[in-house]
């Protein structure tokens, strides 16, 4: 399946931004599951940004720019080809070894209601345990918008009983690293169907197999990833993961909107 992602975010100030900095986990990797076929960013500053390869093997752009407006437009767009692998991504090339991939954030801190559903599940197959684990998740907890916030950590959520796709993938990892299990953050882009699901702009986990590599589990919606994912970006947790990051001087409050629009390309569009 072909997928066009437009992807545009804008910060408005209530004053001028004499400096601005960001970082931009904007450009998708071609793997097992999915081709770029084309990508362009436009940016402030992106014809002289520093570009490089974090430790999750995100590739990144670090673009600054300096003047006296009052807004900061991004737009990332192009086209992904991609292919249904049931969610097995294999393994791939971060500089990470898959022990950092246990490390515990702040917002993946255990707790005990979750470490105890997790050995609830546990099963002496790994990937069983990890599909049972995604359907306990998506049974416990209601996908409801604004009912939680960047900072939520997964115990938080949990205790919840609901919130969005961040809260989700943030609970499954949590519990997947408390049984040994190597688990990262992957943030993309979903072509909804009817409407159903979650917000084109999504977020997912991604756990390590030793037979397998990385395998996708989509607590949100209890599915693996298919042929509608678009893989973004990962990390251990939402903020490492991030699309945008940065800083700001002199430009005072900062109101944030984001518009994300992905579509699938028909036969006349792919020719």
């Amino acid at each position: 399946m072909r997928i066009s992602v437009s992807h545009i975010t804008e910060y408005t100030y209530d004053g001028p931004a004499a400096v601005t900095v960001q970082t931009l986990r904007l450009t998708p990797a071609s793997v097992r599951n999915q081709t770029v076929l084309s990508w362009s960013i436009d940016a402030p500053g992106y014809a002289s940004a520093c570009s490089y390869t974090d430790g999750f093997g995100n590739h990144v752009d670090l673009v600054s720019s300096a003047g006296d407006s009052q807004s900061v437009r991004i737009v990332a767009q192009g086209v992904v080809e991609t292919t249904d692998t049931g969610g097995v991504i294999g393994w791939t090339s971060e500089p990470l070894t898959p022990g950092a991939f246990l490390r515990v954030s702040p917002v993946t801190a255990l707790s005990p209601e979750i470490e105890a559903m997790a050995e609830t599940i546990r099963r002496p197959d790994r990937l069983s345990t990890l599909h049972d684990l995604m359907a306990a998740i998506h049974g416990h907890m209601k996908y409801e918008p604004e009912t939680t916030d960047p900072s939520t950590t997964a115990a938080a959520a949990f205790a919840l009983g609901r919130g969005v796709c961040q809260d989700h993938a943030h609970i499954f990892i949590t519990a997947a690293r408390s049984l040994g299990i190597p688990a990262r953050y992957v943030t993309g882009y979903l072509l909804l169907e009817d409407g159903a699901g979650a917000p084109a702009h999504h977020a997912w986990a991604e756990a390590l197999l030793d037979d397998l590599g990385w395998v996708g589990f989509d607590a949100t919606n209890d599915l693996c990833p298919t042929d509608r994912y678009v893989r973004l970006g990962t990390g251990l947790d939402a903020a490492s993961a991030a699309p945008i990051r940065g800083v700001r001087r002199l430009a005072g409050r900062e109101a944030m909107k984001v518009d994300v629009s992905v579509s699938g390309m028909s036969q006349t569009q792919q020719q």
